[in-house]
């Protein structure tokens, strides 16, 4: 039946445990488009597809398993835990852990809807001290994978099995296996293909465990965690006292070395941890981490108190890096108000928020927080002992010289010559065949132009600096010239001629005469465009440069992150970006384009990262590379706040008429102001006035 254009079923309905069934009445409202009388009799679904619907809501993807698994192994007091995935996690999740395990006679009961020893009655609801305590998590997972889980009690001279396919549950059998419970799921999503379809690819998938792995290992640091994908080892993390072990582990000494110890408690509430100085901050919120008795939690209001307590410390549009751990009475907190537990409800969220600000913000004015001056070698330079502070640094240095001699000795002969490279003390190696960007006086030339950022201040904002990917199915490489069009490129030459008076006012706009009255343009705006067109017109030709590094630099990265990066290296290559894997999260950077030579090398492949890894749906080929694009254009192009000399002033002048839409920066900003001289004359009350 159809009713203005809308399909609707007449008379018959299926229902999940009877089959199709007729309906009582169907009516709508005038117009036809509203159901208005719900249809028939009620019924109370099956066990088993209750456990699908709950497996919706609880089991994501593979990283969902994870964390579950991780949170059981946790309350069963384990001191060690192994994880051990196979194609990221969308073949195999194995976990196995030394806790407490479980009776046989409770097996059964384990992958039951609702079946928990955590909680009794409905006031435990408000005083829960354990990470999971909802009973649905191995009901869930059964339900969609082929479960086992075997288990042995301490005391016990043998263990049980269970094992489930696909929501059947089996018969507890006895088995060998130690001290503690091993749960294998295989095949996650089995029987439900349309979940599965939409999985990412296995960099992708695996970073999201490794996350999970992470989130457990940081709040736990006692705990003996050991992680493996694809039966190689990723982190084998021994029992600490110490946070900061880990977070060095994670992501790196250099990190680790300017993170700062921030301290405070009430009556009621303990905050503890480390944060960022505020040199060090990333794209978006990934860098932070908020832990509540334990638990990795979300929450809007403690990560507005995070971003108030930088404000004017940080540039805007980048955000600070915190590992905050928040101790309270857990009669104050509900836990039991998200179906994954990340997010819950405090009963005096003023009080935390006015915690960490004032903790922030009372240690922030008791530092000197002026970053220090970088002096010795240049990007991608061997640096001195002197200047490197930590024993894996050093490793680190060490293993990529010794890398770099057997690639020159080995399978890459390339002749070189030696460049200059404006900040001193270091050399890059360039191909012969190549142009260098650098003049013989030390500074780059006119085609490459990129005045020196010493000077420079964070430019302001702009939209979409932080937008997540658009996601669409996954695809194979696209043509480059299907890149979204930027305009047309005009003809005509550039009505701001050099010969115009122009000048430069707070060192982030130009203001140029022109034949119709005068135009201010936004510097970085303008020349990010320039940027842009130049780094597409070559992407698009195939003709991007890559910049060797004679000494590779090493990059730490969280091993989900460095997955990202490797999975992309064929993409990367096509805008200039040599990537190679060194091992244990760390990537080595063997070449760059040349236009973003005098940036922070390491911050952008960081950034590049965060931009991999955005959530949403799975971004094509085609919207990494513009993202990408975008990015690079971003920090290549001066900054506002930074000083231009006349001719720098005339050479971006002068590249305006060769670029495509030169009116918008490529994130859709307007690049200049126009004011006409009839508007000037009419504002000042000139015309029409005597004397003129």
């Amino acid at each position: 039946m159809t009713v203005n254009g809308h399909h609707v079923i007449d008379r018959w309905k299926v229902r999940s445990d009877c089959g199709i069934l007729p309906t009582d009445g169907v009516d709508f409202s005038p117009d036809g488009a509203r159901l208005v009388r719900s249809m028939s009799r009620i019924c109370q679904l099956d066990a088993h597809v209750v456990n699908k619907i709950a497996a919706g809501e609880v089991i994501e993807r593979p990283a969902s398993v994870v964390k579950e698994l991780l949170e059981n192994s946790l309350d069963a007091l384990a001191t060690r835990i192994e994880v051990d995935v196979v194609q990221g996690g969308t073949e195999l999740i194995r976990i196995v852990d030394d806790g407490e395990g479980i009776h046989p006679d409770d097996l059964e009961l384990a992958v039951t809807s609702h079946a928990t020893s955590k909680i009794h009655t409905a006031d435990d609801l408000f005083r829960v001290q354990t990470l999971g305590f909802r009973g649905e998590a191995l009901a869930s997972v059964a339900s969609v994978s082929q479960f086992r889980i075997r288990s042995r009690q301490r005391e016990a001279d043998s263990g049980y099995q269970l094992e489930v396919g696909l929501g059947r549950v089996g018969n507890v059998e006895p088995c060998g296996c130690p001290p503690g419970t091993q749960v294998e799921i295989r095949q996650l999503f089995a029987n439900t293909p349309v979940r599965r379809k939409f999985l990412k690819t296995v960099g992708t998938e695996f970073g999201h465990v490794s996350e999970q792995f992470t989130r457990i290992a940081l709040s736990h640091p006692r705990l003996h965690a050991v992680i493996k994908h694809n039966d190689k080892p990723v982190y084998e993390l021994p029992a600490t006292g110490q946070i900061i072990d880990r977070l060095s582990l994670f992501y790196g000494a250099e990190l680790a070395e300017k993170l700062i110890w921030v301290e405070s408690q009430t009556d009621s509430a303990r905050l503890w941890g480390y944060v960022g100085h505020p040199s060090q901050s990333k794209a978006n919120r990934k860098g932070q981490y908020l832990f509540l008795n334990g638990r990795w939690i979300q929450d809007r209001s403690l990560q507005h108190a995070l971003g108030e307590a930088y404000r004017g410390l940080m540039m805007v549009g980048r955000q600070p890096i915190a590992y905050l751990f928040l101790e309270i009475d857990s009669n104050e907190v509900d836990v039991n108000v998200h179906p994954t537990k990340a997010e819950v409800r405090f009963q005096d969220g003023q009080q935390l928020y006015r915690l960490m600000l004032s903790a922030l913000r009372s240690k922030f004015l008791s530092m000197d927080l002026d970053s220090a001056l970088q002096v010795g070698a240049a990007k991608g330079a061997q640096e001195s002992p002197e200047l490197v502070s930590s024993e894996r640094q050093q490793e680190l240095r060490l293993d990529v010289a010794n890398w770099a001699k057997t690639q020159l000795a080995q399978h890459r002969p390339v002749e070189y010559r030696e460049a200059a490279v404006p900040d001193g003390g270091g050399y890059v190696e360039l191909p012969h065949s190549q142009p260098s960007p650098l003049r013989e006086d030390g500074h780059v030339a006119a085609e490459a132009w990129q005045p020196s950022p010493s000077a420079a201040t964070a430019d302001s904002g702009h939209p979409g600096s932080e937008e997540s990917f658009p996601r669409a199915d996954d695809e194979a490489l696209v043509p480059l010239d299907d890149l979204p069009p930027t305009g047309s490129k005009r003809e005509q030459p550039d009505r701001y001629a050099p010969q115009h008076r122009m000048m430069q006012i707070h060192d982030s706009y130009l203001v140029v005469e022109t034949a119709e009255g005068m135009t201010v343009i936004d510097q970085h705006a303008l020349h990010e465009r320039v940027v842009y067109e130049q780094l597409r017109q070559r992407v698009l030709s195939g003709a991007v440069e890559s910049q060797k590094l004679l000494v590779p630099q090493t990059i730490e990265l969280s091993s989900g992150d460095a997955e990202i990066l490797l999975e992309h290296q064929e993409l990367l290559a096509q805008i200039g970006f040599s990537i190679e894997s060194f091992g244990q999260g760390t990537v080595l950077l063997t070449g760059f384009p040349p236009m973003l030579g005098r940036t922070d090398l390491v911050l952008v492949i960081r950034d590049i990262a965060d931009q991999l890894a955005g959530t949403g749906q799975k971004p094509t080929r085609r919207d990494i590379l513009d993202k990408l694009l975008h990015m690079m254009s971003c920090k290549a192009a001066v900054k506002a706040g930074q000083r231009l000399t006349p001719e720098e002033m005339d050479s971006l002048l002068q590249q305006r008429h060769l670029i495509d839409d030169a009116h918008h920066c490529p994130h859709g900003r307007p690049t200049a102001l126009n004011l006409s001289r009839d508007e000037l004359d009419r504002q000042f009350g000139r015309l029409g006035a005597p004397g003129g």
